[in-house]
């Protein structure tokens, strides 16, 4: 059975990334294969991630190009590339309602928390620490969701929860909840939804 195609738009650090590629290289994403990296922005340290590793990539930068523009040939990149699943891992760009029913049930995110909880328009990065300390909550976690037009609202793939400590800071949560959660279950979730793709 052919292996699932998989593109990751990334806009940092590519933490995420790095969890994904170093997952397929252990073997732990036997059904899929990481062949683009698409980021839009020049500075994003994913893109040097993804070089190490030979995966070609792609940048369409904000600064450079609108939406609107920046999309289509995104679209353009993923259709050469012959990408059957978008992975999205710290990309701070918002999809259009067009892109996502592109790759409707094949786009795929990853949240620093549990979601329906701490979702939503403006939560992402430390955002979403920061809220989650201001409430006083004992539990979070990390969830990888489905994208649909609703921001953060597709349907739940997996699920961890992370101890909030006394002690946390916004930067030590986010850390604890990259390591703890982030990292263990994207890759699993991926190797779960290219399983189901191979099936279709």
């Amino acid at each position: 059975m052919k292996k699932i195609r998989i593109a990751v738009l990334c806009s940092g650090g590519g933490t995420n990334l790095q969890a994904i590629l170093d997952a397929e290289a252990e073997g732990r994403i036997p059904d899929g294969e990481v062949v683009l990296v698409v980021s839009d922005s020049r500075e994003a340290y994913a893109v040097e991630r993804a070089k190490k590793r030979g995966v070609p990539t792609a940048i369409f930068a904000k600064r450079e190009m609108p939406r609107a523009e920046r999309e289509r040939a995104m679209l353009e990149a993923l259709h050469e590339s012959e990408v059957d699943l978008v992975v999205l891992a710290g990309f701070m760009t918002v999809l259009s309602f067009g892109f996502v029913k592109a790759y409707e049930g094949r786009i795929v995110n990853i949240h620093p928390a549990l979601l329906p909880s701490f979702g939503g328009v403006g939560m992402y990065g430390i955002h979403v620490h920061e809220a989650v300390l201001a409430a006083g909550v004992k539990v979070t976690g990390a969830t990888v969701h489905y994208v649909t037009e609703v921001c953060d609202g597709g349907p739940i793939i997996a699920q961890k929860a992370v101890e909030v400590r006394e002690d946390d800071t916004p930067e030590t949560l986010q850390q604890r909840v990259m390591r703890e959660a982030e990292w263990v279950i994207y890759p699993a979730a991926i190797q779960k939804v290219c399983k189901k793709l191979q099936g279709e």
